[in-house]
C-alpha cells in the first residue's frame, strides 16, 4: 500500500517528526493496522543519520508503547470477553478448553505480555488478552513497562547503528525485512504453543455418530 510505502513513512518523519513514532506505535499496540515498529526503525535510522535525536526516538517509542498497550489492555478487560466468547461460539470451541486457555494466558501471561512485544501481532493482542482474562493492572503494567524499555532499546539501537553506517553494511529496507520475517516466525512457534492445542478438537467430535 502506498499509505505505507517506505518513502511515506519516511516523509512523515521527516515532516512530523517525534509524534510519528509516539502514535504510530500507540496506535498498532491499541490494535490499529498502524506499522509501528517499522516507524520506530525508521526513527531510529533517521537518528543514526543526524537528522533525529536518538534520545528523544527512544522516549517516544516506550511511551507509545506503554500507552497503547494500556488502551488494549482496558478495551479487553471491558468488552472484550464478550467478543471472545461469540469467536468461541462460532468455532463451536467448547466453553471449558476455552476457559483452559484462558488459564493457560493468565498463568503465563507476565512473560506473553513481555516477549509479545517482539512478536508481530501478538504486540497488538497482547493487551487486550491480559485485559479479558482478569490480569491485574499492576503486573501488567510493570511487565508492560518493561518490555517496552527492552523493545525500544532493541530496535532503535539497530537502526540508529545502520543509519550510522548507512549503505556499509545493511539498508535500512534490509533492516526492516529481517525485523519483520522474525516477527512472523515468532509468531509461528507462539501460534504452534498457544492456538492449535485450543483447536486440537474437531467440532464434529461431539456430534452423534450416524445410525
Amino acid at each position: 500500500m502506498d499509505l505505507f510505502s517506505l518513502e511515506t513513512l519516511l516523509g512523515w518523519l521527516h515532516h512530523y517528526g517525534y509524534g510519528v513514532v509516539f502514535g504510530g506505535i500507540l496506535l498498532e499496540n491499541a490494535g490499529l493496522p498502524i506499522p509501528g515498529e517499522t516507524l520506530t526503525l525508521i526513527g531510529g535510522f533517521l537518528a543514526g543519520t543526524g537528522e533525529l535525536e536518538l534520545p528523544w526516538v527512544f522516549l517516544m517509542a516506550i511511551a507509545g508503547a506503554i500507552v497503547g498497550d494500556t488502551c488494549g489492555y482496558w478495551l479487553g478487560r471491558w468488552g472484550g470477553i464478550a467478543a471472545l466468547e461469540s469467536i468461541t461460539r462460532f468455532f463451536r470451541i467448547p466453553e471449558a478448553e476455552l476457559a483452559a486457555a484462558q488459564e493457560r494466558f493468565r498463568s503465563n501471561g507476565g512473560r506473553a505480555v513481555f516477549l509479545g512485544r517482539f512478536i508481530t501481532l501478538l504486540r497488538i493482542f497482547a493487551g487486550p488478552l491480559a485485559g479479558m482474562t482478569g490480569m491485574p493492572y499492576g503486573r501488567f503494567l510493570a511487565f508492560n513497562a518493561l518490555g517496552a524499555i527492552a523493545w525500544g532499546t532493541l530496535m532503535t539501537s539497530l537502526a540508529y547503528g545502520v543509519g550510522r553506517f548507512a549503505g556499509v553494511y545493511l539498508s535500512l529496507a534490509d533492516l526492516i525485512s529481517y525485523v519483520l520475517r522474525f516477527g512472523v516466525l515468532a509468531l509461528l512457534g507462539v501460534v504452534a504453543w498457544f492456538v492449535l492445542p485450543l483447536l486440537r478438537r474437531s467440532p464434529f467430535q461431539d456430534r452423534d455418530p450416524l445410525p
